[in-house]
């Protein structure tokens, strides 16, 4: 059990700093695309179809690279950035460029669901583009928003286990060497339920949190 506990720990760490860094770059960046995407699209505030055709074609391209390949092809950039292409910090940009496009279809599908009629409403005080994006659009999806958030991080969890298998650190990597290569199976196990746990613990942070801002 000991030498679980001194395999398994160490890995945890890593596990969390992928998963929290590449998820909140994967926010910054997807968020503003969501909003971008329902704002520009047939109806939107900012209707513009031809510049939604764009950019909804480049979404789905990016999110039709398998994750794997996406790292390979993704390991020249990591290096300019990170000055490597293994370790916890190389990972974080693949990661991220996965989930950043996820997050933008998942915003724009929670921004579409919002009635029309608030929008028109907000319009027909004089409210700005601007106003109606932070004080509609956004307080109005935020429950949903949550609950995409939540989502994504269990899916960057799920990535980041792969990326350890490809020299990423954490508990894929852990899974990998002693779990597939050295076939040592206590470990394996142990990681497999470590990461469950997390998964668990995200989704029942996450389900709190949106019945918490849900006001309806």
């Amino acid at each position: 059990m000991d030498n679980i506990k001194d395999i398994i720990l160490p890995a945890i760490p890593e596990t969390l700093i992928m998963v929290f860094l590449s998820t909140l770059i994967a926010l910054i960046i997807g968020i503003p695309l969501g909003i971008i995407l329902n704002n520009t699209r047939p109806g939107g505030i900012s209707e513009s179809q031809k510049f939604y055709k764009i950019l909804d074609a480049v979404i789905n391209i990016l999110r039709s690279f398998p994750f794997v390949i996406l790292m390979i092809v993704v390991f020249p950039l990591s290096r300019v950035i990170v000055g490597k292409a293994y370790g916890t910090a190389a990972m974080i940009i693949p990661l991220s460029l996965s989930a950043a496009p996820f997050v933008a279809r998942l915003m724009e599908g929670y921004f579409i669901q919002i009635e029309s009629g608030i929008i028109e409403a907000a319009k027909s005080m004089g409210s700005t583009k601007r106003e109606i994006i932070f004080k509609v659009l956004i307080p109005e999806a935020m429950p949903m928003i949550v609950n995409g958030i939540t989502m994504t991080i269990i899916n960057v969890i799920g990535y980041s286990a792969m990326a350890g298998v490809m020299g990423g650190g954490g508990l894929g990597d852990v899974a990998n060497r002693y779990g597939y290569q050295r076939n040592e199976l206590k470990i394996l196990w142990a990681a497999v339920v470590v990461i469950i746990v997390l998964v668990q613990i995200v989704q029942l942070i996450g389900n709190e949190l949106s019945e918490k801002i849900d006001k309806r």
